[in-house]
């Protein structure tokens, strides 16, 4: 069982991180793989252990049934567990401080709470009050079509992907696939693969690119290339709520 100490380490290892050249890669490239993990070897293995409890989750997803890709994800219910809960609240400010300097350059008059409940509390004044972090699951074939995570009206800019499961000792294949779209140009792709215990940081929705006239929006889309080989589980952080 993870407890206040076990809270209190992710909380320190996120702290730790040298978050301005995390978020000046993510504004570069449009990602960054966190330097360092964020959750243990041991945490990795407790997250991978609920996948079967249901008491645990809200609900879960059969993509092959959706036509989203062939695996499933499963959402956690409130109350989240105590790593997760932990790990959400303390990447939320230093994002938080990019999404609000993207704000300008998209053209969206609003700026983002400094801290993650007063995030929560403007979801819910739009109806959105479902948690959305999520563990996700493959197996060899499985895979994720290109996508974005939207609930409702309100979305922050920013989530993340923790990677459970050790690339090349449980599983082959099985990249992060990002699919930028810039204005009168062709899709830009870029694979990305997650240490364990290690995030990767992406745009949700659109970040901004600058050009010749100043910035403009940039879709992104992501997904999962195939998984040739063993089983991925992965945890999906998502900061707005879903109705």
């Amino acid at each position: 069982m993870s407890g206040p100490t076990d809270e209190a380490a992710v909380r320190r290892r996120v702290e730790a991180c040298d978050w301005d050249a995390i978020t000046a890669a993510v504004d570069r490239d449009g990602y960054a793989v966190t330097p360092t993990p964020f959750l243990t070897r041991a945490q990795c293995k407790r997250e991978r252990d609920r996948f079967p409890d249901d008491g645990v989750f809200r609900s879960t997803i059969d993509m092959a049934r959706y036509r989203f890709g062939e695996g499933s994800y499963r959402y956690y219910a409130y109350p989240l567990p105590p790593t997760v809960a932990a790990l959400r609240e303390a990447t939320y400010p230093p994002l938080a401080e990019l999404a609000n300097t993207w704000a300008p350059r998209l053209g969206e008059p609003h700026r983002y709470p400094p801290d993650l409940a007063q995030l929560v509390e403007v979801c819910r004044g739009a109806g959105q009050t479902k948690p959305t972090p999520l563990l996700l699951r493959y197996e060899r074939g499985g895979y994720n079509n290109l996508h974005q995570d939207l609930y409702g009206d309100v979305a922050f800019p920013l989530q993340l992907t923790v990677g459970l499961t050790e690339p090349g000792e449980d599983f082959t294949g099985g990249e992060n696939v990002f699919v930028e779209q810039r204005p009168r140009s062709q899709s830009r792709g870029t694979s990305v693969t997650i240490p364990l215990g290690h995030a990767v940081i992406f745009p949700t929705r659109y970040r901004p690119v600058s050009g010749s006239r100043g910035h403009y929006r940039a879709a992104m889309r992501h997904g999962i290339s195939t998984v040739t080989s063993g089983v991925r589980l992965t945890l999906g952080v998502i900061f707005h709520e879903a109705r």
